[in-house]
């Protein structure tokens, strides 16, 4: 590896932690913010976890940096409600019992006089569920600006109808070979003149603009069809006998399913591609499908564990849409910064991959598992109920839902989580994921 190669791996590296702390720092914001904005104190607003690098006081606030690049906080005073007996503090031989208490416990350290009426457990659920909200939000917000900008500025690599090269013969795509043989027939598109630098502007008389609408054309015909194709600035019609051969199977959003087949109309020619920038509309589209194959991904989780174990401590493959963590994606910052593509091309990625990662923040932290957002916005929603519910047939108000007694499980899911990023953590230094 050569020195010129290492230096930009570094830049590509520094370049996404700078991203992933301004992600963190984004998120935070949105916790503290709305915590001001409903009078609760925030004696912490910190990125990072560990030492203290680097902190100041404004107003009753310590805002700083740490030393570990791997998430953030605010603390809040009053997290969680008092016990049963209005005590904030009490002892018990139950180990389970325990971690309730120094949870609760916790949630009340640095209270000072007047904090009675800024305690985080003493708000409405609706302001609640807007402040631990308010971080997963912030995250939204940052992918989607950050992925319709860069696909209406940038765009996307798309097949155009230019050819970029014509096929000899006919081979199926399943045979896993582009080596012609004597028993091969010669490929429609060679048997009918096209050349390389052709643009396709008609099939059958029918004007076409589009590579879709071009590939779907040519799948459905089987037999004579009549190609209208611009060269040298002219016109010119061609003439082919398109014939049936086993072809990649399209998904509905029309691309290219790997490893799965079907049989259909065949021409013979690769597509040029070039980046387009795309439409408002179309760029909603294609964020819309980001943001389904997002939540695909996190409900897939458990399923990719095998094969990540495998790939970890064993001689299996990384997948490509293997599940990598922050050391995982800071090296394909690196690797991005060292292909051999345009600067704004390496910049389109690396804006794309930090919009990933702070969709990925925004649909992991909804999931209504303590200690997650979603697990205190669950806890409040919960109570809403509990208390409407009380209001509706006039029983006795139920009190604030003590999340706290949710702590046992929270340990429990912070456990898991641990585990599954450690084994993240070594796939991704052993046999890390690479787009090249």
């Amino acid at each position: 590896m050569s020195m010129t190669t290492i230096l930009l791996t570094i830049v590509g590296i520094a370049v996404f932690v700078f991203g992933l702390l301004f992600s963190i720092a984004w998120h935070e914001l949105g916790h503290l913010s709305t915590a001001k904005l409903f009078g609760i104190r925030v004696p912490q607003y910190m990125v990072g976890f560990g030492p203290t690098i680097w902190s100041r006081k404004r107003g009753d606030t310590e805002y700083g940096i740490k030393a570990i690049p791997a998430g953030g906080y605010i603390r809040m005073i009053g997290m969680f409600p008092p016990g049963a007996d209005g005590r904030l503090e009490a002892r018990s031989t139950s180990p389970w019992r325990g971690m309730i208490e120094d949870a609760r416990s916790a949630a009340f350290e640095e209270l000072e006089p007047g904090d009675e009426k800024r305690l985080f457990y003493t708000r409405k659920p609706w302001k609640r569920m807007i402040v631990m909200f308010a971080g997963p939000f912030m995250n939204l917000v940052l992918a989607v600006a950050i992925f319709l900008g860069v696909s209406m500025a940038f765009g996307f690599q798309t097949n155009t109808t230019e050819v970029a090269g014509v096929q000899q013969c006919v081979i199926p795509q399943s045979a896993g070979r582009d080596t012609c043989e004597k028993s091969d027939a010669v490929s429609p598109a060679q048997a009918a003149g096209l050349k390389k630098g052709d643009k396709i502007v008609a099939f059958d008389g029918e004007r076409i603009d589009e590579w879709s609408t071009l590939s779907d054309r040519i799948r459905e015909t089987i037999g004579p069809a009549t190609l209208t194709v611009e060269r040298d600035g002219q016109e010119k019609t061609l003439h082919a006998v398109l014939m049936k051969n086993a072809v990649m199977k399209k998904d509905s959003h029309g691309e290219a399913v790997a490893g799965k087949y079907v049989t259909a109309g065949y021409l013979g020619f690769e597509a040029n591609r070039e980046i387009v920038p795309l439409s408002f509309g179309d760029s909603v589209v294609r964020m819309g499908d980001m943001i389904e194959n997002g939540v695909d991904s996190i409900v897939a989780l458990p399923s990719k564990i095998p094969a990540l174990w495998d790939a970890a401590f064993s001689d299996g493959e990384r997948a490509a849409d293997s599940p990598v963590g922050v050391v995982g994606a800071a090296r394909i910052g690196g690797e991005v910064m060292t292909l051999d593509v345009p600067a704004q091309s390496q910049i389109a990625m690396m804006l794309f991959l930090l919009a990933g990662f702070n969709l990925s923040l925004f649909l992991f932290n909804m999931l209504p598992l303590l200690p997650l957002d979603g697990g205190h916005i669950a806890g409040a929603l919960w109570e809403a109920l509990r208390r409407n519910g009380a209001r509706v047939f006039k029983r006795p108000d139920p009190g604030p839902f003590d999340v706290a007694k949710l702590m046992p499980v929270a340990y429990v899911v912070a456990g898991v989580f641990i585990c599954f990023t450690l084994l993240v953590l070594v796939a991704d230094v052993v046999n890390p994921v690479k787009i090249t």
